[in-house]
């Protein structure tokens, strides 16, 4: 192998270990968002105030910073190149980047932090459902059956999913990953954007207060 080829293998495992990685914190923020009864439960064995208002910010804290590192793991392999390089499912891992870009916005800027609040419940389904189109893509298609299995117990169904909906399968998958980029890069971008339109808002509203 030439330094090139090292350098590339290198950069597609890293870019594949990060986005399997940010599949698992996507889990991660979503069951330390529901477990707010075992936060409760918790602050009892606290007895200082002072206390008490930290961990009941690191708490929402946590779950905040872990999905920016999902929304931008997702931004950052959400390209041509990068998806035809590794191992994506599509539409699957894009569309969930988009809800977790969505349940981001609604924590951070319309009220999503309060428990009970109508916002919270909306990322909370976003965040759901986001990391169930993850695990099905995952476990269905980028984890699909293996050639070896495969060559000794035939499935059309698994051979199709390989061949159509993984992002570096050539030709299907490479038409599919195209037309994903067109459609969810975008969407993902008018996310973003509406997050930085909340943020000036919620900035006026607080300096004219």
């Amino acid at each position: 192998m030439t330094e090139h080829d090292i350098t590339k293998a290198l950069e597609i495992w890293t870019l594949q270990t990060l986005l399997n990685i940010s599949i698992l914190l996507g889990i991660l923020s979503l069951g330390l968002a529901l477990v707010q009864g075992y936060y409760r439960s918790l602050e009892k064995h606290l007895t200082l105030r002072v206390s008490i208002e930290i961990w009941r910010m690191a708490t929402v804290l946590v779950v905040d910073i872990l999905l920016v590192a999902v929304v931008l793991v997702g931004l950052l392999v959400l390209n041509p190149d990068i998806m035809a390089d590794i191992k994506m499912a599509v539409p699957f891992y894009p569309v969930a980047t988009i809800m977790f870009a969505e349940a981001l916005v609604l924590r951070l800027f319309h009220g999503g932090h309060e428990a009970g609040s109508k916002s919270y419940f909306r990322a909370i389904y976003l965040m759901t459902l986001a990391c169930v189109i993850n695990l099905l893509g995952f476990t269905f298609v980028a984890e699909a059956a293996s050639d070896e299995y495969l060559a000794r117990h035939p499935s059309p169904f698994w051979n199709y999913l390989k061949d159509h909906l993984r992002s570096n399968a050539d030709p299907s998958g490479l038409e599919l990953t195209q037309i994903t980029f067109y459609v969810c890069f975008p969407l993902l971008l008018a996310v973003l954007a509406w997050g930085f339109v909340s943020a000036l808002k919620q900035i006026r509203a607080t300096k004219e207060q």
